[in-house]
C-alpha cells in the first residue's frame, strides 16, 4: 500500500516508474534548476520469466535481478541503460510489458484498450492451442492463396502472348535452324560464287597433272632412265628414287586438285536454296534479336511457354484447389476458436457479475460481446468488454459508460476474474477505490488481496479500508528542506501504520477513536 495527503508525490512516484520502463508521460520530469533527473528500478527475475527472452533477443545480459536506469537531462535527452548496457527505449517498453501493469481510471494500456480484449478472453479461455493452430491454418491458406493468384498471374501473362508464341514456334519449327548452320551455308554459298572463275583454271591444272601432262612425262622418263639404269654403274639410282617419290607427290596433288575440282561444280538451283536458307536463318535471327546459331535454343523456352500454356487451365485448378481446401480448414480453426471464445464469454460475465455484487454494483449488467470481422491469424471475432450501468440502459465501452468509481470497481472485478497463475508481472492499482466507501471499499481492498496472493501488487489508495487489507504499507510525504520541495517514501511499522491509517479515517487530527477504529481495521 502506498498512501499519503493528495500532492505528496504519490504521483511522481509512478511517473518515475512509467519513465524508466520507458512510458510516455509527462515531459518535463526533471527539477527546476537541475542539471539531470535519474530514476533506478530494479526486478527481480525468476526462472522462466518472459522478460529473460527479451534481454537475449535485445542481446543484453540477464541474471536473476534486473537494474534499469534512465537519464532525463534538462533540455531533455534520455538516455537508457539496462543491466549497465545502454539500451533503446524500445527496449525499454519491451521489457516493461513483461514486468508491469498499471491499472486505473486512466489507463490506457490495460482493460480500458479494445485492442487487448481479445487476447485477455483467449488467456481466459486457455485458447493458446486453438489459437495456434488458427494461425498455423491461416498462414497455410495465404500461401495456398498466394499460390493460387501467382499461378493465375502466370497463365494470364502466358496467354496475353499466345498469339507471339505459337506464331514463333511453328516459324521455328518450320525452318528447324540447327547450331553451326549458318557458317556452313556461309562457307558453301562463297564457294559456289566463286567456283566459276576458279573452275576453268583448276581443270587446266589437273590436265597438266594428269597422265597426258606431268604424270605421263615424269612416267617416260621414270621407264627410260630405268631401262638404263644397270649399265649407268649405279649413277641412276638416286634420281630414280627422288623421281618415284616426286610421282608419289604429283599422284596426291592430282587428286587433291580433282577433289576440288569436283567440289566447284554445283548446280545453280542448289546455290539459290543456299542461299535461300541462309537468309531466312539470318532473318529470324534479327527478328528475335538472337545470334543464328542461338535459334535453336531460343525455341525452347517458348516451346516450355506453350506446354505451360496448355497445362495452365490444370495447374490453376490445381492451386485454386488447394487454397479452397486451406481455406476450409482455416473456416474450421477459426470456427473451433470462436466457440471457445463464446463458451469462455458467458462463463466470463458470469464470473465478474458474481464479483459485482459485493462491490455493490448488483445492478450493472457486464457482457462481453464478440463481433464478426475480417479473417485474421487470430480468427474472425472481434472482442469488447461493454457494460450498461443501469438495468434497460445500453450497453457500451467501459471507459464510456462507467462513472470513475464504477470504472474502478469494474475494472478490479475483471482484473479478479482474469487472473491466472502468477506471471511474473507486477500490477500497480492507482487510486482504483476513487469514490468508493465502507463496506463497498472493504471489498475492493479484499479482492486486491487475493491478487497479491499470487503476485505483487502495488496499490496507491485514499481508502483506509483499503490501505487495512495491504501486507506492507508505505507512506508518501512531501517536506520543505533549504527552499526545495522533497517527496519522501517511508516504510511504515506497526504503530506508524495504525497512525496513517488513523489519519485516513479523521484528517489531520488523529484522535484515539481513530486509533481504535485503525486497529479494528487492520485486525
Amino acid at each position: 500500500m502506498l498512501t499519503g495527503e493528495t500532492g505528496a508525490g504519490k504521483s511522481i512516484l509512478l511517473d518515475s516508474l512509467g519513465f524508466v520502463l520507458g512510458w510516455r508521460g509527462r515531459a518535463e520530469l526533471v527539477r527546476q534548476g537541475a542539471a539531470q533527473g535519474e530514476v533506478i528500478a530494479e526486478f527481480d527475475l525468476p526462472d522462466g520469466h518472459p522478460a529473460h527472452a527479451v534481454l537475449e533477443e535485445a542481446g543484453l545480459p540477464g541474471g536473476d535481478s534486473l537494474l534499469l536506469r534512465r537519464v532525463n537531462t534538462a533540455d531533455g535527452r534520455k538516455t537508457a541503460w539496462v543491466n549497465d548496457r545502454r539500451a533503446s527505449g524500445e527496449v525499454l517498453r519491451a521489457l516493461s510489458e513483461t514486468l508491469v501493469e498499471l491499472h486505473g481510471q486512466h489507463d490506457d494500456r490495460g482493460l480500458l484498450n479494445p485492442r487487448g480484449h481479445r487476447d485477455l478472453l483467449d488467456d481466459f479461455a486457455e485458447a493458446d492451442a486453438a489459437r495456434a493452430t488458427c494461425r498455423a491454418a491461416w498462414a497455410d491458406w495465404r500461401k495456398a492463396d498466394a499460390a493460387a493468384e501467382e499461378a493465375r498471374a502466370a497463365l494470364e501473362a502466358i496467354r496475353a502472348e499466345e498469339e507471339f508464341l505459337r506464331h514463333a514456334v511453328a516459324e521455328l519449327d518450320q525452318l528447324d535452324p540447327q547450331p553451326g548452320e549458318d557458317a556452313e551455308l556461309d562457307t558453301r554459298r562463297r564457294l559456289m560464287q566463286q567456283s566459276e572463275k576458279i573452275r576453268d583454271d583448276v581443270a587446266r591444272a589437273l590436265s597438266l597433272l594428269s597422265e597426258d601432262g606431268a604424270e605421263g612425262a615424269m612416267g617416260d622418263a621414270a621407264r627410260w632412265l630405268d631401262g638404263v639404269a644397270d649399265q649407268a654403274e649405279g649413277q641412276l639410282d638416286a634420281p630414280l628414287e627422288a623421281l618415284s617419290r616426286a610421282m608419289i607427290e604429283l599422284g596426291e596433288a592430282a587428286q587433291g586438285v580433282e577433289t576440288c575440282l569436283q567440289a566447284l561444280a554445283f548446280d545453280p538451283q542448289e546455290l539459290d536454296a543456299t542461299e535461300e536458307r541462309l537468309f531466312a536463318l539470318r532473318a529470324l535471327a534479327r527478328k528475335h534479336g538472337v545470334a543464328p546459331d542461338d535459334l535453336a535454343g531460343f525455341a525452347e523456352p517458348l516451346r516450355a511457354k506453350l506446354v505451360a500454356l496448355d497445362a495452365g487451365e490444370d495447374g490453376v485448378a490445381t492451386r485454386q484447389a488447394e487454397a479452397t481446401a486451406a481455406r476450409t480448414d482455416y473456416d474450421a480453426a477459426a470456427a473451433a476458436l470462436s466457440d471457445l471464445r463464446k463458451d469462455a464469454a458467458k462463463r466470463l460475465d458470469i464470473a465478474v457479475m458474481d464479483e459485482l455484487a459485493p462491490l455493490k454494483m448488483e445492478r450493472a449488467v457486464f457482457e462481453t460481446r464478440i463481433d464478426p470481422t475480417d479473417a485474421g491469424p487470430d480468427g474472425v471475432d472481434q472482442i469488447a468488454f461493454t457494460v450498461a450501468t443501469n438495468p434497460g440502459a445500453p450497453a457500451g465501452p467501459l471507459n464510456k459508460i462507467a462513472s470513475g468509481g464504477e470504472l474502478s470497481r469494474f475494472l478490479l472485478a475483471l482484473k479478479v476474474c482474469l487472473h491466472g497463475e502468477a506471471s511474473g508481472v507486477t500490477m500497480i492499482f492507482d487510486e482504483i477505490d476513487r469514490g468508493v466507501g465502507g463496506a463497498t471499499a472493504d471489498a475492493v481492498g479484499r479482492r486486491l488481496s487475493s491478487l497479491a496472493e499470487d503476485g505483487q501488487v502495488l496499490v496507491v489508495t485514499h481508502s483506509p479500508q483499503v490501505a487495512a487489507q495491504g501486507a506492507h504499507h508505505w507512506r508518501v510525504s512531501k517536506s520543505v528542506q533549504d527552499g526545495s520541495t522533497l517527496s519522501r517514501v517511508d516504510p511504515l511499522a506497526e504503530a506508524e501504520r495504525v497512525d496513517e491509517i488513523a489519519r485516513m479515517l479523521s484528517g489531520d487530527r488523529i484522535t484515539d477513536e481513530a486509533r481504535a477504529a485503525a486497529r479494528a481495521l487492520l485486525d
